[in-house]
């Protein structure tokens, strides 16, 4: 294993690794619309939190040399899932090849600093 941390992204809020790399995949951990720069939340509106979280996450990718057309699976949560077609553009957006990952959107109570969204996701070695 081997751990993947990218200066772009902000740095893990607890005990974790950015991303952990085995020999096929890549499981990158969730990622919230903090501004690496600032570590505070962007502003609190789905969009451009949305646009944040797919940054973070491309950062990370791009430290291990992959793209978001290596990922095969996104967990999705969300505060509130009114969101979820605000959200939804903003995502097809990143993922805009032929076969998008496998995905699934959660609604959830609370997410860490009050945030909108987190999206985790794993990624494949080679495409």
């Amino acid at each position: 294993m081997k751990k993947i941390e990218s200066s772009k992204a902000p740095k893990a809020i607890g005990p974790y690794s950015q991303a952990i790399q085995t020999e096929q995949l890549l499981f990158l951990s969730g990622q919230l619309p903090i501004d690496p720069a600032t570590g505070k939340l962007v502003a609190s509106e789905i969009r451009i939190q949305t646009q944040r979280v797919l940054d973070n996450l491309e950062a990370v990718l791009n430290e291990a040399h992959l793209s978001f057309k290596n990922v095969v699976r996104c967990d999705v949560f969300l505060k509130d899932l009114n969101d979820f077609a605000a959200f939804n553009e903003e995502y097809a957006k990143k993922f805009n090849q032929s076969i998008p990952p496998a995905r699934q959107t959660i609604q959830v109570a609370r997410l860490p600093m009050d945030a909108l969204i987190e999206i985790s996701c794993i990624a494949i070695l080679s495409a």
